[in-house]
C-alpha cells in the first residue's frame, strides 16, 4: 500500500471570456482575413469538418479583423487571463469551501501568452492567498497541458501538500497572426478558442464517496515524449506573435501509438482496459477522436462529451479536457477512468482517475 496520500480532486469550476463566435461568423470573416486562401471551397470546407458550432474569444469578432502586434496581443492575453482566472479560482475555492489563506500550492498552466512574474503571482495578490504557497507554473504543454497540470498538482498532494489550486488558462484565438497564409494559421480560426479552469486537490481524509469527499481520485499518471517530433505541434515566436505549427498527421500518430501508449500506462499501476469505463480525452479535433475510438475500441458514444465540448466551445488548448471532465462529472460516472491529452513534445499525457461509486 503507497505511503502516500491519495490525491483527490474537491471541486472544478469552467469558464469563458464573454465574447463569442459562432463558425459561421468565423468563416465569413476568413474571406476577409485571407482573400486568397478562402477562395479554395476545400479551406473553406475546413469550418464545416470542424463540427464546432459556437467559440468564446477573448476581444469582439472584430477586434480580429485588424492588425495587432505581439505585445498588444500578450497585453490582452495578460488582462483577460488575470480577470478570467480570478473569477475561476474563486469558483474553485467556494465550492470547496476554502479560504485564499488556505493556499498552499498553486498550479498556473498556459501556452498562449507570456509573463514574468508568471501570473499565478499576481492572482496570489489579488485574491490575498498565502503568501507562502509553493508556485509551480507550467508553460509550452499546448494541448497536453490540463492532463499534464492535474498530474503536477496531484503530486504535490502526494508532497504533502493539503490544499492545491490548479489553474490552467489558454487565449488561443490571441494567436491569429494577420497576413498569414500558411495551412495551420488558417485551420486555427476554425479551431482555436479561449477558455479556463479552475481545480482543488487535497488528501484523501477518507470520505471519498461521501458528500462534499471529492469529485475524483487520482491515481496516477504516465508521460511519454516522442521522438524526433517536435514539428508535429508548437509555436513559431514571429514579430506578430505566436505562430501556431501543427501536423496534419496527429490523427495518424493516434492511430500508430496509442494503442500501446494506454495499455503501457494502465499495466504501469497495474489496471487492464476492460476496467476502464470512462474515458475523458482531450478533443483535438474530429479526427483525432476517430482516431482515439478505433484504435481503442471504444463503444459507441464512449467520447460523446469530448465531441460535445467540441462543438460547444472549440478547442481552447490545456483547458479543453477539463471542461470534458467537467462535462462527463455530470453524467455522474462511476469506477475507473481515464483521462488523456496529446501535445507538443510531440507528447502524451494519461491520467488514471477513479470516481465514486453510489452507494445507494
Amino acid at each position: 500500500m503507497s505511503v502516500y496520500p491519495l490525491p483527490v480532486v474537491r471541486s472544478l469550476a469552467v469558464g469563458t471570456p464573454p465574447h463569442t463566435v459562432t463558425q459561421a461568423e468565423s468563416r465569413e470573416a476568413v474571406k476577409q482575413l485571407f482573400p486568397r486562401m478562402s477562395q479554395r471551397q476545400t479551406m473553406l470546407a475546413v469550418f464545416d469538418n470542424a463540427q464546432i458550432d459556437t467559440r468564446a474569444i477573448s476581444r469582439p469578432p472584430e477586434w480580429y479583423l485588424q492588425p495587432h502586434g505581439f505585445a498588444e496581443k500578450n497585453a490582452v492575453y495578460v488582462e483577460v487571463t488575470l480577470e478570467l482566472g480570478q473569477r475561476l479560482c474563486q469558483e474553485a475555492l467556494d465550492q470547496a469551501g476554502l479560504l485564499p489563506q488556505d493556499v498552499d500550492a498553486f498550479v498556473f498552466v498556459t501556452s498562449t501568452g507570456i509573463s514574468t512574474p508568471s501570473l499565478e503571482s499576481a492572482l496570489m495578490e489579488r485574491m490575498g492567498i498565502n503568501r507562502h504557497a509553493a508556485r509551480l507554473p507550467l508553460w509550452g504543454l499546448g494541448c497536453a497541458g490540463g492532463a499534464a497540470g492535474l498530474a503536477r498538482a496531484a503530486d504535490l498532494v502526494r508532497a504533502g501538500y493539503k490544499n492545491v489550486l490548479y489553474l490552467a488558462v489558454e487565449l488561443c484565438s490571441l494567436t491569429l497572426v494577420q497576413n498569414d497564409e500558411s495551412k495551420s494559421n488558417f485551420v486555427g480560426t476554425a479551431l482555436f478558442a479561449d477558455g479556463g479552469a479552475a481545480l482543488v486537490l487535497g488528501p484523501d481524509l477518507g470520505d471519498f464517496g461521501e458528500v462534499g469527499g471529492g469529485l475524483l481520485r487520482l491515481h496516477g499518471a504516465f508521460s511519454t515524449l516522442i521522438e524526433d517530433s517536435a514539428d508535429v505541434m508548437g509555436w513559431d515566436v514571429a514579430d506578430e506573435g505566436l505562430k501556431v505549427r501543427f501536423s496534419r498527421d496527429i490523427p495518424a500518430l493516434v492511430t500508430q501509438m496509442m494503442r500501446g501508449n494506454v495499455e503501457e500506462a494502465l499495466t504501469h499501476f497495474g489496471w487492464t482496459k476492460d476496467e476502464v469505463g470512462t474515458y475523458v480525452v482531450h478533443p483535438g479535433g474530429v479526427k483525432v477522436l476517430s482516431a482515439y475510438e478505433t484504435v481503442l475500441e471504444l463503444p459507441g458514444g464512449a467520447l460523446d462529451t469530448s465531441r460535445k465540448v467540441l462543438r460547444e466551445h472549440g478547442n481552447m488548448s490545456s483547458a479543453t479536457v477539463l471542461f470534458v471532465l467537467d462535462e462527463a462529472l455530470r453524467g455522474q460516472p462511476q469506477g475507473k477512468g481515464l483521462l488523456s491529452a496529446m501535445g507538443p513534445g510531440f507528447a502524451a499525457e494519461h491520467v488514471l482517475v477513479e470516481f465514486p461509486k453510489d452507494s445507494a
